[in-house]
């Protein structure tokens, strides 16, 4: 089975106030330069695990950060060094994710020579005050024009990426933003409920009172709208969070939620080779220092509960987890060991048997973490 490459690039413009991913602020080429220099190194070095079958991949994603901040020859080394570690087979799937104002229609129009042939993009909302609390750098017509960049260079196949649940958002605002997102007609559509990080600006700002706390009901009610509008616009909910026109489902993405390998190189970049996790190096300075000294950034290696992880990962997705192919995989009766807690969840209404499935409930994918417990 193909494998999936992860490529984390971490520099933005800003650092958003939600966030907590590795990232940096970009400062200057140079180290920008510097850092692809090391995540080359990094990938040419790489020696597959013993247990992996081939060296075949058939998705590349570069996420962030910001990758679009990257120029078209970075890209392009990065790709090269990529293509040295691994064999890219069948209908490839190359995305990276772009943020409104950071690209040109040359810079896409150079990544779309390259083999980029799938965006991800990062608008969050229309609502300029909210794009002003998150600290995101650009406005409403900022993601707008850079849709149409992306569509005029030659990108068909585009995925947005919009929070339901930020602070002082109504049912209304998040209605305007649904809708205009589905005006544009992307092919792909990620919608997430805000999660509220520990040390970020955003949990220090809700934990002073200066933004209220998010408020759960009306969460559900954005999610029960979404999956209405999205499913009348033609789009197939495929995963908690995801939504696709037919065909344009996220290969890559589909690869961490059924547990398929996915090798991942840069700045806190976390591996999975079919048995082991492995994470690098968060601080992206000592990344580079440990990549130009030692080729490895390596700080964590586990061994996963490979069968927990698939129970809970396979639950994300809409099709729900075949107990019994599940029971043939890993010898477990789930609905025995786990008895008690999955009566507790189905009674909860969060949880549903279906002829042998065992599905989230709309209200369960909204409070799916309380599921998800059950398994970890």
């Amino acid at each position: 089975m193909p494998a999936g490459v992860y490529l984390h690039i971490p520099f933005c413009k800003s650092r958003c106030s939600y966030c907590d991913f590795a990232t940096d602020v970009y400062r200057s080429s140079d180290a920008v330069d510097r850092y692809v220099n090391a995540l080359c190194k990094e990938i040419v070095k790489f020696q597959l695990p013993d247990n992996a079958e081939n060296n075949w991949i058939d998705t590349i994603y570069f996420g962030g950060g910001t990758p679009s901040l990257l120029s078209p020859q970075q890209v392009e080394r990065i790709i090269y060094a990529v293509d040295s570690a691994f064999l890219l087979m069948g209908a490839d799937e190359v995305t990276m994710e772009m943020n409104p104002a950071t690209v040109t229609i040359e810079s896409l129009k150079g990544y779309r020579s390259l083999g980029v042939n799938r965006a991800s993009f990062g608008v969050q909302t229309f609502d300029d005050r909210a794009l002003k609390l998150l600290a995101r750098g650009h406005d409403a017509n900022d993601a707008r024009t850079t849709f149409a960049l992306v569509r005029e260079a030659g990108f068909t196949n585009i995925s947005f990426d919009l929070i339901a649940g930020l602070p002082g958002q109504t049912l209304e605002d998040w209605k305007k933003n649904v809708r205009e997102a589905v005006s544009m007609k992307p092919e792909h559509l990620s919608l997430y409920l805000l999660e509220v990080h520990e040390a970020t600006p955003l949990a220090e700002q809700i934990r002073s009172g200066r933004q209220p706390k998010p408020d759960d009901e009306l969460a559900a009610s954005m999610y029960e709208f979404m999956i209405e509008e999205l499913t009348a616009a033609g789009y197939r909910q495929y995963e908690i969070s995801n939504f696709a026109m037919p065909g344009f489902e996220s290969r890559h993405n589909s690869k961490y939620w059924r547990l398929d390998p996915v090798y991942a190189f840069g700045v806190s970049a976390h591996s999975f080779d079919g048995v082991e996790r492995y994470a690098n190096e968060r601080d992206t300075a000592r990344y580079v220092e440990m990549i130009e000294t030692a080729a490895t950034a390596e700080v964590m290696r586990e061994t996963i509960d490979v069968a927990s992880e698939f129970a809970f990962l396979g639950l994300r997705l809409v099709e729900g987890l075949d107990l019994d192919s599940y029971r043939l995989r890993f010898g477990i009766d789930l609905e025995e060991k786990y008895k008690r807690e999955l009566e507790t969840a189905a009674d909860n209404g969060l949880l549903e048997f279906r002829a042998g499935q065992l599905v989230l409930t709309e209200r369960g994918k909204v409070f799916s973490n309380e599921v998800f417990s059950i398994f970890v």
